[in-house]
This record gives C-alpha cells, sequence and structure tokens, in this order.
C-alpha cells in the first residue's frame, strides 16, 4: 500500500483513534499517524474525504451492491455526526436522483466525528475490489449555513461595533435633546456646555480603571458591565433633568462611567482575538459603528422628539442595550483560549502559532510612562479628541445658529459627516492593512493614516470662515470628519502595535488625555461662544491638530515596546 494504516469498511466499522465509523463496501478509513479521514474508491484512485470547519458538510455515497447501496449522511448537530443510511437505486453507480428521498431508509447506527480533526488529502492507492468487483463511490458536497461557518473572530469584532454603535445613539441624543430642554428649563449657553461637558466627568474616571479591569479580568465581564451601566443611565436621564440641573448633571456623569469603559475593553478583546493582518480593519468597523451610531442617534432623534417629546429620545434609545447584552453572553468570550467552539485552524491563526501569555497581573507603570512613543500617544489623542468631541456635541447647534437650520434639519445634515467618517474609516483600515501586508513598516503606515487624521481636519476647518453658503459649510464639515476618520488606522491601532498586552491599560491612559480634551473643549467651547465667535471655536482645534502632527511623527513608533 502506498500508505499505511489504510483500512476498508466491508463491514460496519468502528472508530480508531480519531477515524470516521462509515458503512458500505467502498467506504474507507484512511489513518496518517493520529489523523484519520473518510475516503472514497473511484478504481485505482483514493480520495481522502475532509469533514472539516471549512463550512463543508460531505454525503457519501457507495453505490452498486445487489442493487443496494448505503450512504453516510452528516446530520446537523453542533459536535457534527453520519448517519448511516441505506437505499435502492435503480441506476447501479450513479447518482442519488431528485425524488429518491423516499428510498432511503435511516439504520440505527450513527457516527459521531469532531471536524477539526480532519484535513484535506489526496493520494493514489492500491485497488481495494470488493467481492463483487465494485469499486464506485460518490460524493455529494453539502454546504453549512454561513452564520454557522462565520470566523469567531469577527463575531466578536461585529458585536463590539454593535456595542459601539449604541455607545454613540445614547451619547449624542443630548445633542439635540438639549435644543428643546433648554427652551423648556431655560438653559443659557453656559449652562448647556456644563451639561454637555458632564458626561465627560464620568467618562474621565473609567478610562484607565477600564483598561486595567480588561487586562486583568477579561474584556467580556467589563464591556458588558459597561454597556449595562450606561443603558440604564440614559433611561433615567428624562427622570433626572424633571428634579433637577444637578441631578440631570450626575445622571450624564454615571453615563459616562459606564462609556469610559468601553474603548479599554474593546482594545483589550481585540488585542487578543485579531491578528495584526487584520487589525486596522478591524479596529475601523467597531469605530465606525461609533459614527454610524451618531447617524442613527441624529437621524432619529428629531423624529422621535417631534412625535413623542424629548424624553422618548432616551427611553428607547436605553431600552436597546437588553437585546444586545443577551447576545453579548451568548456569544463572546474574552480570549480565543476560553471559547469552546472555536476551531483549531481559526485559533492557530490567531495566535500566529504562539502559546499565549500569562493574564497581566501587575501593570508596570514605571516603565509604561518612561516612553516616548507612549506619551506621543497620549498628546496625540488630546490633540485629536479636541476637535472630534467639539463637533460630536456642538455641531447640531452650530447648524441651528450659525446655518439657520431648524431641529429636524439639524439632525439630519449632521448625518452626513457622521456617514463620511464611517465610510472613510473603513476605507482607511484596508489601505492600512493592504500598506502592511504589501511590505511597508507598521510605523511608516501608523504616522501616515495618522498625519491624514489631523491635517486633513484642519485644513477643511479653516476653510469654514470663507465659506458662503450652508452647503458649502456642511460639506467642509464632512471632508474634516472623513478625513479625521483615517485615525482610526493611525493612533487608535498603535495602542495594540506597541504593547499588545496591555493594549487595554494603554488605550486608557491616552483616551483619558482624550477624554480631558472633550471636558475642556466642550465646556470652553461654551464660554468662547459667549465672549467671540466660531471661527475662534475652530481655530483653537486647528492649531492642536498642527501640535498633535508634529508630536506624532517626531515620537510615534509601530515596534512592539513593551511586553
Amino acid at each position: 500500500m502506498a500508505m499505511s494504516g489504510l483500512v476498508s469498511n466491508r463491514n460496519f466499522g468502528h472508530f480508531i483513534g480519531s477515524g470516521i465509523l462509515c458503512r458500505g463496501e467502498q467506504a474507507i478509513l484512511l489513518h496518517r499517524g493520529e489523523r484519520s479521514s473518510v475516503a472514497v474508491v473511484h478504481g485505482n484512485i483514493v480520495k481522502p474525504i475532509s469533514v472539516s470547519p471549512n463550512g463543508r458538510q460531505f454525503i457519501l455515497l457507495s453505490l452498486h451492491h445487489s442493487d443496494k447501496s448505503h450512504r453516510v449522511y452528516p446530520q446537523h448537530r453542533s459536535k457534527g455526526s453520519f448517519a448511516c443510511c441505506s437505499f435502492s437505486s435503480s441506476s447501479p453507480g450513479g447518482w442519488l436522483e431528485a425524488g429518491d428521498k423516499d428510498k432511503i431508509v435511516e439504520n440505527r447506527t450513527s457516527a459521531f466525528y469532531k471536524s477539526e480533526e480532519y484535513d484535506i488529502t489526496e493520494a493514489k492507492l492500491d485497488s481495494l475490489p470488493s467481492p463483487d468487483e465494485t469499486n464506485e463511490a460518490i460524493l455529494v458536497e453539502r454546504d453549512i449555513p454561513w452564520w454557522q461557518s462565520f470566523p469567531k473572530r469577527w463575531v466578536i469584532v461585529l458585536l463590539c461595533f454593535a456595542a459601539f454603535l449604541l455607545c454613540n445613539m445614547d451619547r449624542v441624543n443630548m445633542s439635540i435633546a438639549i435644543l428643546p430642554m433648554s427652551k423648556e428649563f431655560n438653559w443659557n449657553s453656559a449652562t448647556v456646555g456644563l451639561i454637555q461637558s458632564s458626561f465627560f466627568w464620568g467618562y474621565l474616571l473609567t478610562q484607565i480603571l477600564g483598561g486595567i479591569w480588561a487586562d486583568k479580568i477579561g474584556g467580556k465581564l467589563v464591556l458588558g458591565f459597561g454597556v449595562v451601566w450606561w443603558s440604564v443611565a440614559t433611561v433615567l436621564t428624562p427622570i433626572a433633568a424633571k428634579i433637577g440641573l444637578p441631578f440631570l448633571l450626575i445622571m450624564r456623569a454615571f453615563m459616562g462611567i459606564g462609556e469610559g469603559v468601553a474603548m479599554p475593553a474593546m482594545n483589550n478583546l481585540l488585542s487578543k482575538w485579531i491578528p495584526v493582518s487584520e487589525r486596522s480593519r478591524s479596529l475601523a468597523l467597531v469605530y465606525s459603528g461609533m459614527y454610524l451610531g451618531s447617524v442613527t442617534g441624529l437621524a432619529f432623534s428629531p423624529i422621535l422628539i417631534h412625535k413623542f417629546g424629548w424624553p422618548s429620545v432616551f427611553y428607547s434609545f436605553g431600552s436597546l442595550g437588553s437585546i444586545w447584552f443577551a447576545l453579548w453572553l451568548r456569544k463572546a468570550y474574552s480570549s480565543p483560549e476560553e471559547d469552546p467552539e472555536l476551531s483549531k485552524e481559526e485559533k492557530k491563526l490567531i495566535m500566529g502559532g504562539s502559546l499565549s501569555k500569562e493574564p497581566v497581573k501587575v501593570i508596570p507603570w514605571r516603565l509604561i510612562l518612561s516612553k516616548a512613543p507612549v506619551w506621543a500617544l497620549i498628546i496625540s489623542h488630546f490633540c485629536h479628541n479636541w476637535g472630534t468631541f467639539i463637533l460630536l456635541t456642538w455641531m447640531p447647534t452650530y447648524y441651528n445658529q450659525v446655518l439657520k437650520f431648524n431641529l429636524t434639519e439639524s439632525g439630519l445634515l449632521c448625518v452626513l459627516p457622521w456617514l463620511t467618517m464611517a465610510a472613510f474609516a473603513n476605507i482607511g483600515g484596508w489601505i492600512a492593512d493592504t500598506l502592511v501586508s504589501r511590505g511597508l513598516s507598521i510605523t511608516a503606515v501608523r504616522k501616515i493614516m495618522q498625519s491624514i487624521g489631523f491635517l486633513g481636519p484642519a485644513f477643511f476647518l479653516t476653510q469654514l470662515s470663507y465659506v458662503r453658503t450652508p452647503a458649502m459649510a456642511v460639506l467642509c464639515m464632512a471632508c474634516s470628519q472623513g478625513s479625521d476618520a483615517f485615525s482610526q488606522s493611525g493612533l487608535y491601532s498603535n495602542h495594540q502595535d506597541i504593547g499588545p498586552r496591555y493594549a487595554g491599560v494603554l488605550l486608557g491612559l491616552s483616551n483619558t488625555a482624550g477624554v480631558l480634551a472633550g471636558v475642556f473643549g466642550t465646556a470652553a467651547t461654551g464660554y468662547i461662544l459667549q465672549r467671540g465667535s466660531w471661527d475662534d471655536v475652530f481655530k483653537v482645534s486647528v492649531a492642536l491638530y498642527i501640535i498633535g502632527t508634529l508630536v506624532w511623527n517626531l515620537f510615534s513608533t509601530g515596534e512592539k515596546i513593551l511586553d
């Protein structure tokens, strides 16, 4: 024999090692070391057949034996199984025709397999003739549903995407609702700025803590906690507003506490689940969830406010978190090692063939804070978020006060820049991963993408002083936000580059600086508008974008500096 360990299943066999049990004269077991696979015989050719986790299941038909044949049929079970059946065929050696299902009689015997134990090979071996000189078998291939073969790492990415969609839906609804609320409660611009910035008080508190918790106990628990917490706070916001301003400020801060753990927890999860070759596009997809959350919130909030009043926005958006949490508990795991359903092939791809390291027990703060690339992340994140959060929280007011759009128009036109961000974030992610796969260094890719993320918004914000029509102003906003989205493949991907084991803590550190920018920038905008103009607001953002560009290109790196 050309390969040792070949077993003919003339009679109903049994498991040998990790082999497959089947029935029929021409069904065989092919053993190679510790592995086995099903094989069928065509003349002198033996083809071992794989039952592998690539989404394929196989039906093995062994025909022509006294007008009766046997087939091995894979049933739909979570672990996978073969049920052996027999049927009569009027065309010996032929295919099973449509309508032949009434000829199939189920045998009482079944065999089970683990799909990840088999691989596809081909071998030309000696003929295995049966006593009646029948050497023919037929293979019928059947696809399982696509959702059962969808890569598990991208299930995690999509769930994180959905979490960030809810995150920004629950955050931006206040930027629309604040307009009727300020009329009802007689708030001035300074009070509105205070309310908008109160979210960041809580958001600031849990950035580093969220990163520490995620790195130590796992991202699944931390992100799940965050979504539930901020969803409850969103639902309670109208009640707090009607009780009094201090209670509203506290509730918005509570909401920030929940959303503050989201980014560090997500970064921890993706650092474990996503290989470096897919890092930029996966992060871009998740962050595009934030942008599409802004689109959804800004598009639906005016409609809900018009029909049901401003409290309806908080009640409806906040309740969606319970649906996400139910899916999260069922499908998500903190790391590939914890997922019992993950195939060996996908786990090997994720892990890169290396063993995972021990969970983080102690955070080396002195080492982390002694690295210049870490400080480049922190400073750049501050500069980036100053402009981003001003646009996030004040854009509807800008459209309403400067461009003279009404509430509904303000919300709908605010959608365009966020749609642009969602599109360009994913475009930037694919570009960055393509550049890395073609040999460009990760450092060069991160610097290129982040430079676009800084200089693009700076250029388009300067043009707002010269535009004369609302349409051109909206276009400048859209182009500013679109180029800003390239940052997802720049500084937002860099935490996993320089210290994948401490990805949660690193993002917590840099995003703390980003939140401080949100706190000061959002509140400062209210005071600037009382004494100056929108041009002054944009000039401050442009100056910070330029500073960020210089710091990033001088001190950042894409190499691992923390192990």
